[in-house]
């Protein structure tokens, strides 16, 4: 289950009648911080700005529930806020909510319903990240913005044993890039030592609403000789939007040989990939191994934090990646 504290800090800055039990909307400001993500001046759509954003946004919305020219200067161009205000320059909860539905990318409708909430929850806590994983997110959006939109373009997440970071980075990577509309960025997953698919990582990935279905057959074992089942991941509805999941190394035959960017979420892979054979760029961003927690009365909590951690580092690439290429 995702941490609660995300949608309770947004909910918390909501103008009073903005939602309630009986209204399933996510309300005035939630829908207002999409709003300036997807419309909004591109300063905001980086993650390092993401709480200052908040803080404006929170003094923005009004009793009324209209945001006005005036209050909404800092946070989109003019022209754009005059195209969602109309002719009264007063931007209301209905507008927002008729905007972000009209321009809701088909990839999104077609997610899982319990991934899709799960992404929309984890889209509101980007001030989360931490300074490194910011700048992971910031140079991954700037190599993906030098490839032709429209075509394939392959990133893959490397960890040590490809049993946990990677294959969560990969899945919430996907889940992003559709989130976002951008079914052409996938996400790839692999590690410098294979182990297995460890099953915690396939707790964490269906708590979130992602199926993980076995396949019935194995692929080759790495060297400690333990089993590795191979996986169907779906995330979706579409026929693009599911991957085959095992533990391999990253330069196997069901990757990207070459053009690909290279994210490193382990410390150790880092230091044991100086360079990523094939990688046109390699971005580290290591995140705490959840396997210390394994045993522990914690162990589901840790595995749910680190899941979400990383899914907001690729929610922070994939949005900034959407904006710059509909400028």
């Amino acid at each position: 289950m995702l941490r609660p504290g995300i949608a309770l800090f947004a909910l918390s800055l909501l103008a009073p009648a903005a939602t309630s039990a009986a209204d399933p909307r996510p309300g005035l400001y939630v829908d207002a911080l999409s709003a300036v993500h997807r419309w909004g001046h591109p300063r905001w759509t980086l993650a390092e700005n993401d709480e200052a954003l908040k803080a404006r946004l929170s003094h923005a919305v009004k009793k009324d529930r209209t945001i006005t020219a005036d209050e909404a200067e800092e946070l989109f161009p003019p022209a754009r806020f005059q195209r969602l205000a109309g002719t009264d320059a007063a931007l209301s909860a209905d507008e927002l909510e008729n905007a972000l539905n009209t321009d809701t990318p088909s990839t999104r409708k077609e997610l899982l319903p319990g991934a899709a909430d799960a992404l929309a929850t984890l889209a509101t806590g980007l001030d989360q990240l931490k300074p490194r994983h910011q700048q992971a997110a910031n140079e991954l959006a700037r190599w993906i913005l030098t490839r032709p939109a429209g075509q394939p373009i392959h990133v893959t997440v490397v960890c040590t044993g490809n049993s946990r970071r990677s294959i969560l980075g990969s899945t919430l990577g996907n889940l992003a890039a559709d989130y976002y509309g951008m079914p052409e960025i996938r996400f790839h997953s692999g590690g410098t030592a294979p182990s297995a698919f460890n099953p915690r990582t396939i707790k964490a990935l269906t708590s979130l609403g992602v199926e993980v279905t076995p396949l019935g057959d194995e692929a080759p074992r790495g060297t400690a000789g333990e089993p590795n089942p191979r996986y169907r991941v779906r995330w979706g509805t579409g026929t693009a939007a599911e991957a085959v999941e095992f533990s391999k190394k990253y330069s196997d035959a069901a990757n990207p040989r070459e053009d690909f960017a290279a994210i490193l979420v382990c410390s150790e892979a880092d230091a044991a990939c100086p360079i990523v054979t094939g990688a046109a760029v390699r971005i580290p961003a290591p995140f705490l191994d959840p396997k210390d927690y394994d045993g522990s009365s914690v162990e589901t909590q840790k595995y749910e934090e680190r899941r979400d951690d990383i899914g907001r580092m690729m929610l922070a690439a994939m949005l900034q990646v959407r904006n710059a290429r509909d400028e």
